[in-house]
């Protein structure tokens, strides 16, 4: 663990002289694509040693041309370094550009089945271009990026917990960086209480960095009893989307080190499609995710939607309704202003939550879960039956959260030992649907066993009490005055 820590760290600091690396989603980004490769190198590396045990032959991916040990990190014949005949300055920054990027982007017109590998590498690489300026800096980068091994899944777990180490800081350092860390012990707690079993799709259509799916995959991957169950989690439980290409390098990325072979995440737009339209095929049994908020959106797209609305967020709720299947789960991370805005898309998407949907739970989460500074909650609902309690649970806590003191999972240990009985204590209280006001539908967060502070007066109270006691002043000093005389 410590020598990839500090490779990793090594190739940080040879970034840090790339004028275009100017941030930690750039390190991230850079360093993703080469690792990338080199982990795909060591796979079919793998793939070709257990077909020639086995008498069969293994039909490489990457031509030979274009293979790690050609370009990358080409080796003498006792294994060593071969820093001769290595690309080193222009010539590898050339290589890169135009000739192994374009090889790669091509893969997406060898094949239309987007759940294969082949499929994946072409559009990790179709709108991904290389930062990286200086060949010899390149060459460095390579050299320290040929030392890493993914050859066990020892060493393929211990990759995991380092990159994602990596985008936790990435998720820290600033507005743009949140985006694409949502805090582990979050996600784990909204996993355990969702409880997927093997053999149930799993669904996130906002999936970023694909924290949702790796958890999802940690938590069912112990339960594997046989071959069959492992093939139906390899290949028929995950599906995720996601349009911006960094953040999909990234998932790609990251559930390959959490042993996924190859994710069933695509790289488009799920506003896009009209969701009216959707095929029984396409539903899915559970869904989870933090989708994005404050995104506004064309009219184009909120065509898509029986209830348009310019807020993303309003969007992919309707989104996670239509996409489950009847008797579907979801454990949903929302800005809490969703439970009580009261302009009309809003009010009429939460009524088809409650009424589509059995809203089981609301998480009210504190400030500070998120580095972007918001307040949000976790919504945990069913489809397929029309909602007549709801379970609220408020997460006070002794501290105020922050970078250096971040949300665990013994936050939220309470929590998930009160959902199965979902009974009233200090910070939870059910609310009845019949005692929402059907007009406004507010939803929002009030723990009754907290004193409610006095409400504001109004101004024409407040004169009115400034003129009651002017008038007591005046009488007072006037009896004084008479007493005097």
């Amino acid at each position: 663990m410590a020598n990839f820590e500090n490779i990793l760290k090594q190739i940080d600091n040879l970034l840090l002289d790339e004028p275009a690396c100017s941030s930690q989603l750039d390190y991230v980004e850079q360093s993703s694509w080469l690792i990338f490769l080199k982990y795909l190198n060591d796979y079919e590396n793998e793939q070709e040693q257990m077909a020639r045990l086995e008498g069969n032959t293994y039909q490489r991916i990457i031509e030979n041309e274009y293979k790690w040990n050609e370009w990358a990190a080409p080796k003498n014949s006792d294994g060593t370094n071969d820093v001769i005949h290595a690309m080193t300055g222009d010539d590898l920054i050339e290589f890169v550009n135009e000739r192994l990027f374009p090889y790669l982007r091509s893969f997406q017109d060898k094949t239309n089945e987007a759940e294969t590998l082949v499929y994946k590498i072409g559009m990790i690489f179709e709108k991904l271009s290389i930062k990286i300026t200086k060949g010899y800096t390149l060459r460095e980068i390579l050299w320290k990026v040929d030392q890493l091994s993914f050859g066990t899944a020892d060493e393929r777990h211990q990759m995991s917990v380092l990159y994602e180490s990596r985008l936790h800081t990435m998720g820290s350092a600033g507005k743009n960086g949140g985006q694409f860390y949502t805090p582990r012990a979050l996600i784990r707690t909204i996993v355990k209480a969702v409880n997927p079993k093997i053999g149930q799709t799993i669904f996130d259509p906002a999936c970023g960095s694909a924290g949702f799916l790796c958890e999802a995959f940690n938590y069912l991957n112990p339960q594997v009893k046989n071959t069959d169950q492992m093939n139906t989690l390899q290949k028929h439980t995950f599906y995720g989307q996601e349009y911006k290409p960094l953040p999909y390098i990234i998932a790609v990325m990251n559930m390959i080190f959490h042993g996924v072979e190859a994710p069933n995440i695509k790289r488009m737009d799920s506003l896009s499609v009209n969701i009216m339209q959707l095929m029984p095929s396409e539903k899915r049994d559970i869904i989870l995710a933090n989708p994005p908020f404050g995104t506004k959106v064309t009219k184009a797209t909120q065509n898509n939607f029986p209830i348009p609305s310019s807020e993303s967020a309003n969007l992919f709720m309707e989104l996670f309704v239509r996409y489950l299947k009847a008797g579907g789960r979801a454990g949903i991370v929302i800005k809490n202003t969703f439970l009580s805005n009261t302009d009309g898309a809003s009010i009429a998407i939460r009524r088809m939550l409650l009424d589509d949907c059995r809203l089981d739970a609301v998480l009210d989460l504190p400030q500070g879960v998120f580095s972007v500074g918001v307040r949000t909650v976790v919504l945990f609902f069913t489809k397929g039956e029309p909602t007549t309690k709801i379970w609220y649970y408020q997460l006070n806590l002794d501290r105020n959260l922050g970078k250096t003191n971040p949300l665990n999972e013994n936050d939220l240990a309470d929590f998930l030992k009160q959902l199965p009985q979902r009974s009233d204590t200090e910070n939870s209280w059910t609310v009845l649907r019949e005692n929402i006001d059907e007009t406004t539908l507010d939803l929002s967060v009030k723990n009754p066993h907290t004193p409610e502070e006095a409400p504001l007066r109004q101004p024409s109270e407040i004169i009115a009490d400034l003129i009651s006691l002017q008038n007591d002043n005046i009488a007072i000093l006037n009896a004084i005055k008479e007493d005097k005389e």
